[in-house]
């Protein structure tokens, strides 16, 4: 009887270890896991950010620009965000092209709001913009 209790404690006991390394192998998963998004968010910040906005034509003939950037990531900041802005014609023509660089910290999830004013060339009918840059925060 006495090695029968004996043995059931000596089980229990080792369930409860083994438990345990199961518990610290899991964590440890889950760290390492999320290491590894964090280098993918911090190395393509382009796949984790989006742009959207309009444009309008002022009084004075500027396209005014307006628009919001969204940071889809779920661990990275991104900051300093740089967007190209092309301007086309009617007929889908390509006539310019430049770029805006949004001095602002996006946090994970987090979105961002722009306005900017350009003279556009002549025949300007859209805008197109696109997220060509950012830097990890």
């Amino acid at each position: 009887m006495k090695k029968a209790i004996a043995f059931l404690l000596l089980v229990s006991f080792a369930a409860a270890c083994s438990s345990n390394e199961k518990e610290v192998k899991t964590k440890d998963k889950y760290e390492q896991t999320k290491e590894t998004l964090a280098e993918t968010e911090k190395k393509n910040p382009t796949r984790f950010l989006t742009v959207d906005g309009h444009d309008r034509k002022n009084l004075i003939g500027q396209r005014v620009i307006k628009g919001t950037i969204s940071n889809k990531a779920t661990v990275a900041s991104y900051k300093d965000v740089d967007i190209e802005l092309s301007f086309f014609s009617k007929t889908g023509a390509l006539l310019e092209k430049d770029h805006e660089v949004v001095y602002e910290t996006i946090a994970p999830g987090g979105t961002a709001s722009f306005k900017t004013k350009y003279f556009a060339p002549k025949g300007t009918d859209s805008v197109a913009m696109k997220i060509v840059a950012a830097k990890v925060n």
